[in-house]
């Protein structure tokens, strides 16, 4: 019984740790494409060349 609830216990923890890579796999394309994005919609200021999208 116990090696029963042993193998169970290890296909739920790496059931929930696939599902949480795939989460952070969505989530690190996500902010990839806004990145990209970024560089493409970047204002121009006064001086007439692009500035930095960013704020920091």
């Amino acid at each position: 019984m116990v090696p029963l609830l042993l193998v169970l216990l290890l296909a739920l923890i790496l059931f929930g740790a696939g599902f949480a890579l795939k989460a952070l796999w969505w989530i690190a394309v996500i902010v990839l494409v806004v990145w990209l994005l970024g560089f493409v919609v970047r204002s121009v200021d006064s001086g007439g060349r692009k500035g930095r999208w960013y704020r920091w």
